[in-house]
């Protein structure tokens, strides 16, 4: 039987964060993975030789000394990152159609006050407050900074019980403003009513100083820590997982049991997938009826349908990945992220110039809001064996955000061609998730999400479900259970030793 001194079950940006953290901290460590390859959302699909991102597409705090900056410094993976930063002038644009206005955001949150102030002349003292609560959260949030993160624990602030839209509320009447300062809702998935304004700050502040994408996408990240594996004892075991947990002795887990009939040991096994694919694996005899009813509370986020599009070899645009382009039909956000929507859904674009062997291919990725009552007739398919209803429901949602995207890009007709798509399902199905959402549980107000010890002592939860959503909250995740796990001296050396 081996023995490791840590198992890392998840090798998404998470996991294979966490198994780095432990491995440079002398650990030896097993990181599990479900499907052929490590990576999960991160990872990158060809098709037709294009290469596509599955789940990560651009990110905020790669900016010098932004928390994304210094997450990748500590691992020493910084110099392997080439960020692609978008147009400082208009990183984000938000057409509202029923306004007919297009509303271009910079970054910078000095330029983004300074362009709102002049969209909406007379709201001066509410922009600047919106601002000074952003700022206020984070930096009262010691997560927020590696900097503070060694030395502090996350305390409730009274930010963390108001939603969204509460805040915005009070600040100002104005239905387009409102609908701008929560537009990134579309980046965690979860209504202004639902999600806490603490929460709000800390997913946005990273978009709001500033937007890149990542030179060869979320590939280069992954291709990254595998090299930066090969200096530790960090062995990575593809098409295998975990299947039960013996030996317990005084809560704490002796033998690991994977499903190719194999037995490890380890001092601790931390977990990064999905809270409810945790509960499948944790012996029930272990938790208490409060435990499972917690996690089985909690909801979903939103997904998406995506359509994956590449323009005609040909065709030339200048700055043509520089900007990304959301449509809302309408300025109530709330409606929008809400699974009983029917209406004209928001649609986020995403144009990047994508080399592969040789050739350079301009992309359009589109995401339309998604939740899994959209697709859950279908629910017991699978992909490859799906019923021609599913195909019919498949083809006439990419026709109708062809006729959008066009609607906005008159230029693009008859010079896009639509390579690949995915629903929820697909996600599901090739990402081994519950439901397909795109960023894991939904964040609302109060929540207690999985973070840090389970009933068991020896294992752990991290993952963008269990701090926040995205790239930066699931690797901040595993920052904070390192603290944890990892001597405190030996710990903090670790972080300032390249901050």
């Amino acid at each position: 039987m081996k023995k490791y001194d840590d198992i890392v079950v998840g090798s998404g940006i998470s996991g294979l964060t966490m198994a780095l953290i432990l491995g440079m901290n002398g650990r030896r460590v097993l990181l599990l993975e479900k499907n052929p390859r490590i990576g999960g959302s991160v990872s990158r699909f060809y098709k037709k030789g294009i290469p596509f991102d599955t789940g990560f597409h651009f990110t905020g705090g790669l900016q010098k000394n932004g928390i994304l900056d210094d997450m990748l410094s500590v691992l020493g993976i910084r110099d392997s990152i080439r960020p692609i930063f978008l147009s400082e002038d208009n990183a984000n644009c938000f057409y509202f159609e029923s306004e007919n206005r297009l509303y271009e955001i910079p970054y910078g949150i000095k330029s983004i006050k300074e362009k709102f102030k002049g969209y909406f002349p007379g709201e001066e003292s509410a922009i600047d407050m919106y601002f000074d609560k952003i700022r206020h959260v984070c930096e009262q949030t010691p997560s927020m900074n590696l900097r503070t993160l060694s030395s502090s624990l996350q305390s409730h602030l009274d930010e963390d019980f108001l939603s969204l839209e509460d805040v915005l509320n009070k600040l100002t009447g104005n239905p387009a403003l409102k609908a701008l300062l929560s537009g990134f809702a579309m980046c965690y998935g979860v209504m202004p009513k639902e999600i806490s304004f603490a929460n709000h700050s800390r997913i946005c502040l990273g978009l709001y100083e500033s937007v890149a994408r990542i030179k060869d996408g979320g590939d280069a990240l992954i291709n990254a820590f595998r090299e930066k594996f090969k200096n530790y004892s960090i062995d990575i075991s593809c098409g295998n997982y975990i299947t039960a947990l013996e030996d317990i002795q005084n809560s704490k887990v002796g033998r690991f049991i994977l499903n190719k009939d194999e037995e490890v040991a380890a001092e601790n096994c931390i977990f990064t997938i999905h809270p409810k694919e945790i509960l499948k694996i944790l012996p029930q005899q272990h938790l208490s009826k409060a435990f499972i009813s917690r996690v089985t509370s909690l909801e979903p986020s939103a997904g998406f349908f995506s359509v994956f599009a590449v323009l005609d070899e040909e065709y030339d645009e200048p700055d043509f990945d520089s900007t990304i382009v959301s449509i809302f039909p309408h300025l109530d956000v709330n409606r929008l992220l809400d699974p009983m929507y029917k209406d004209a859904s928001a649609l986020v674009i995403i144009k990047s110039a994508e080399e592969a062997k040789g050739k350079t291919y301009k992309t359009i990725n589109t995401f339309e809001p998604s939740f899994f009552e959209h697709v859950e007739i279908w629910k017991d398919s699978k992909t490859g064996r799906r019923p021609l209803s599913y195909k019919n429901y498949k083809e006439e949602k990419i026709a109708n955000i062809l006729e959008r995207i066009i609607k906005v890009f008159p230029k693009y007709k008859n010079r896009i061609q639509v390579i690949d798509s995915a629903s929820m399902l697909t996600f599901r199905d090739y990402l081994n998730s519950p439901d397909g959402s795109a960023y894991g549980v939904k964040q609302k107000i109060s929540q207690y999400n999985l973070l840090g010890k389970l009933p068991l002592r020896n294992l752990y939860a991290a993952g963008q479900s269990s701090l926040l959503p995205g790239i930066i909250g699931a690797m901040m995740s595993s920052f904070i259970i390192g603290r944890t796990i990892l001597k405190e001296d030996r710990y903090n050396k670790f972080l300032g030793q390249n901050l």
